[in-house]
């Protein structure tokens, strides 16, 4: 068991101990530009990653900016949240579609999209990033493994080149309560 627990944990305290600072500077540089020009931000994932792209979403919007400064929340939306309209359009138009459906409707030029995909293969994902760059939309990737077919898209890369699906997931929802308490502890950044 402790062979067990030692290496699990070595390897996800390894993944944060190399995470790439010049990323996480750049993922905070577009989120603060969103908030400066009044952008709308976007996150999207499937199974464990629809959860953290959830949790971002309550974390991002309550947290991010201290509710007693009487600033504005940053303006979030996750297209993961709502299983009604995923499975609609997954059923009468296709899986693929499911995010950029959403984005077409919702997104505007200049937005940004956070894409969470521990494989960087999803085609809904993909899709979407796809969809994000038509808008000029700012992307930002959170990924394991090497990173898959939405590297090449993003903005900014917060990889976890973890070896398990689990371990990946637990390093980004690290990465996104980083930035929370990073704009949280911060508050000049938004000025």
């Amino acid at each position: 068991m402790k062979n067990f627990l030692d290496s699990y944990t070595s390897e996800l305290a390894g993944c944060m101990r190399n995470f790439d600072e010049r990323e996480f500077e750049k993922a905070i540089g577009i989120l603060a530009e969103a908030y400066k020009k009044d952008r709308q931000i976007f996150i999207a994932g499937n199974g464990g990653s629809a959860g953290t792209a959830n949790h971002f979403v309550c974390d991002f919007g309550k947290n991010a900016v201290p509710w007693k400064s009487g600033k504005r929340r940053f303006r979030i939306i996750s297209v993961s949240d709502n299983i009604e309209k995923i499975s609609a359009i997954a059923n009468d138009i296709a899986f693929e579609e499911t995010f950029s459906f959403q984005l077409a409707n919702l997104m505007n030029n200049g937005d940004v999209l956070i894409a969470v995909s521990a494989s960087g293969n999803s085609p809904n994902i993909v899709k979407a990033c796809e969809f994000a760059k038509t808008r000029d939309a700012k992307l930002v990737v959170l990924a394991g493994f090497d990173g898959g077919k939405i590297k090449t898209m993003a903005d900014s890369l917060l990889l976890a080149p973890l070896k398990t699906y689990e371990q990946i997931e637990d390093s980004h929802l690290i990465f996104l309560h980083m930035i929370v308490c990073y704009f949280r502890g911060h508050p000049e950044i938004l000025e």
